[in-house]
């Protein structure tokens, strides 16, 4: 239905006496006659020629096309008030989306969050963690970061870190393994891409007969590392991505050998327009990679 103007006054007089429930309270929160406030619904309801409230001897029910518009306005009015609040005077904050892998968040990003917000203080940035499965489209996300071969679809790349897989577990666990064969008498914590484990077998030279040993799946490298240094078992993560855990001791990498099976990429969707903050984002993020 196309509109010949947007009825403000009478929407918002729908919105807060669907919220109440009641013509009164609203009234009162918007400083207005309960009268004045029926009339907008009524006109409201005439306009779009559909009833939105059931009257009862005390109080309102939403009918179903209330109840389906509500949700609507209290969005659109929320988003109103938080944008009314930034726009002022060279005040104007931009709100930034961005999805990061668990594990890239943890060890690399969230350190470095000072030194982003020094520089651009205009920028809202909103993180969310996923566990390399991210709906950008769905979860309305300017940017994802993600571990894999960089390529997604409907979806730009940038490459951002290798991300080396290696054996990494306690030091008394380590004390057991004198050779890569000695892994197979213990307990492997991987990932739900099972073919990491066999790929790291091929590379530190043993056959892929190996037989697979007793195993535990997450989908969190950041819990399976914390299971490592727990004693439950041998993690096979990257280990730029766990380097305090490392510098403190609380780990170790009882072997050199180290397996490429992806990076850390920047995606956003290909119909999505760069926005100032995603420009400024990704900048910052190339440069302090590259420092």
């Amino acid at each position: 239905m196309v509109l010949p103007y947007l009825p403000l006054k009478a929407l918002r007089a729908f919105e807060a006496s669907a919220r109440h429930l009641s013509f009164t309270r609203a009234a009162e929160e918007l400083h207005v006659t309960q009268a004045a406030v029926s009339h907008q619904v009524k006109l409201l309801e005439t306009q779009l020629k559909v009833p939105l409230f059931t009257r009862l001897p005390r109080g309102l029910m939403l009918t179903q096309e209330g109840e389906r518009l509500l949700p609507v306005l209290n969005s659109a009015f929320d988003q109103i008030a938080h944008t009314l609040e930034r726009v002022g005077e060279n005040s104007y904050r931009e709100v930034l989306n961005v999805g990061v892998v668990g594990t890239f968040a943890v060890g690399w990003l969230l350190p470095r969050l000072d030194d982003f917000q020094h520089h651009y203080p205009f920028i809202d940035l909103r993180l969310s963690t996923h566990n390399n499965r991210a709906e950008m489209a769905a979860d309305g996300l300017d940017f994802a970061i993600r571990f894999g071969a960089g390529a997604w679809h409907g979806t730009a790349a940038q490459p951002l870190l290798p991300a080396s897989l290696s054996v990494m577990c306690t030091p008394t666990i380590a004390a057991r393994l004198k050779a890569p064969i000695d892994v197979v008498g213990e307990t492997w914590l991987r990932s739900y891409r099972a073919e990491e484990w066999t790929e790291w077998l091929l590379a530190a030279g043993l056959p892929r007969s190996v037989p697979m040993t007793k195993s535990i799946v997450f989908d969190s490298s950041i819990a399976m590392v914390e299971a490592a240094m727990q004693g439950t078992g041998l993690a096979l993560a990257p280990p730029l991505m766990f380097s305090r855990q490392l510098n403190s001791g609380a780990l170790v990498q009882p072997f050199d050998t180290a397996v490429s099976l992806g990076g850390y990429w920047l995606t956003r969707l290909q119909t999505r327009p760069e926005t100032h903050a995603m420009a400024s984002f990704r900048e910052w993020l190339l440069t302090a990679i590259n420092r």
